[in-house]
Formats: structure tokens, C-alpha cells, sequence
């Protein structure tokens, strides 16, 4: 059986309590009311009142009921503490796990689900016991597809979702109502045209994460993740048809 690999630095909580699910409905990007009627798994963001990137993270309705929330443990603090902030009386209480991630290609196991942001993705679910050693290169597949990563491309205080990729990728919704930062979001998806986004880029050299790119001696965006030649870039986009340079790399649509 495909039991799949470990993704590394992922902290796992589980949410109890009456108020659990619609507590975090009223805070993310997302639709949760989907995790009501049965198991599924939702990928959503926490914003600033700005309507600034805080922290992205997996939202699972198991089918045995419980609620997990799977993030990048190096914001898992911070989101915490804002949680519990905005936690107030709701009757909802946030406990840590000692689960795994577990992540793979090919025909997933029992009680997994596909990862809702690409295909590509494979299945994601989470175990007591550890998968595999990482093998596969998730990096290479991010890059193919313009899959942002927390902490590399999506950066707290400082990335738009939208620039981001996160409608494409299922991560927020425009129907849901009121999130917090639901308002800049709205405003950029129906009132302006977005002026930054990412891209994919070739590079003749690795730099790194998030070197500054220039055309013309202007900076216009940041190169992150590199794999095989190619890079995600979060860049202006009337740039992305101008000689282009990071650091010593130079860089191309990688388009004939």
C-alpha cells in the first residue's frame, strides 16, 4: 500500500467544540461549510485587516469527526496566538497533536484526500506513524505549476493572495461573506487589475531565495524557489517580457 512520505516541519492541532468550525469560518479566505456535512480537506489563508498574508494552512473534516488544522510550523505560533485572540467566548478549544503529515503520488491509502490546491499535489493525510524519508521532488513540482510554498513565496506582512496564485489554487472564496481582510481581497479581485503576479521564469544560475529582480537596473519582483532551471517568480507583470536579471542569473520567459 502507498502509505506515502512525511512532509517535514508541518504542526498539526485539532479544533473541539461547538463553535470550532464556524469560529474559523468568520476568519479565513476560505469556504469551510463544506467540512459540515462530511470528511473533506480545505486550504485557506488567515489575512491582516489589510488584507495582507498572516499564514496559509490545511482545514480537515476526518472521517471520524475530528477537525485538524496542518500548518508550517514555523507559523505556527503566531497563528496561534492570533487565534486564541480572536477566540473571545466561542466554545472552541485548539490542542496540539503528536500526528504526522503524510504526503505521496499514485493511489492514495484509506482516509486520504486529494490535495485541494493542484492535482499535481498528490493525497495528503496524517497518521501517528511516520511515512517514508522525503524522495520526492515537490520542489520541481511547485515550480512547474506555480505552487507558492509558507514561508518562500508566501511571506506574512507582505504577499497579496491574489497575487499569489490563491484563486487559482481553490484557496479563497468570493462568495463565502465577511473574513477577516475579505474586503481588500474583494476590492482587488472585481476593481483593479492586478499589476503583480507569479510567474514562471528560466534562470542560468541559482541565487538565492528571494533575490531582488531588475530590468533595466529597476528592481520589478523576487526569484524564490529554483529547480532544473526554472524558478517561481512574484514580479511585476508588464516586466515579464524585458531582459531580466537576479543577482549574476540571468533570467527568460523560458519561451520560444
Amino acid at each position: 500500500m502507498n502509505t506515502g512520505e512525511t512532509a517535514p516541519n508541518r504542526s498539526i492541532w485539532e479544533l473541539s467544540g461547538m463553535d470550532a468550525l464556524g469560529f474559523l469560518q468568520g476568519l479565513v479566505s476560505n469556504d469551510l461549510r463544506r467540512l459540515e456535512t462530511g470528511p473533506g480537506l480545505v486550504w485557506c489563508a488567515l489575512l491582516t485587516p489589510q488584507g495582507k498574508y498572516l499564514a496559509d494552512f490545511f482545514v480537515a473534516r476526518l472521517a471520524d469527526g475530528r477537525l485538524l488544522i496542518d500548518i508550517a510550523e514555523t507559523l505556527a505560533p503566531d497563528t496561534l496566538r492570533r487565534l486564541t485572540m480572536y477566540r473571545l467566548r466561542a466554545d472552541v478549544k485548539i490542542t496540539p497533536t503528536s500526528l504526522c503529515t503524510l504526503r505521496g503520488l499514485g493511489p492514495p491509502p484509506k482516509g486520504a484526500f486529494t490535495d485541494p490546491r493542484h492535482p499535481v499535489l498528490g493525497f495528503r493525510f496524517w497518521s501517528e506513524t511516520p511515512g517514508k524519508p522525503p524522495s520526492i521532488d515537490w520542489d520541481a513540482i511547485r515550480v512547474d505549476h506555480l505552487i507558492p510554498e509558507s514561508g518562500i513565496e508566501l511571506c506574512p506582512d507582505e504577499t497579496y493572495i491574489l497575487e499569489a496564485g490563491f484563486e487559482r489554487l481553490h484557496g479563497v472564496d468570493f462568495r463565502k461573506g465577511c473574513y477577516v481582510g475579505q474586503e481588500v481581497t474583494a476590492r482587488m479581485k472585481h476593481k483593479t487589475d492586478l499589476r503583480r503576479g507569479l510567474v514562471r521564469l528560466a534562470a542560468d544560475a541559482v541565487v538565492p531565495v528571494g533575490t531582488e529582480i531588475l530590468a533595466d537596473g529597476k528592481p520589478v519582483g523576487k526569484l524564490f524557489t529554483q529547480s532544473h532551471g526554472f524558478g517561481i517568480a512574484l514580479m511585476r507583470v508588464e516586466a515579464f517580457w524585458r531582459p531580466l536579471s537576479a543577482g549574476p542569473a540571468r533570467l527568460s520567459s523560458g519561451q520560444a
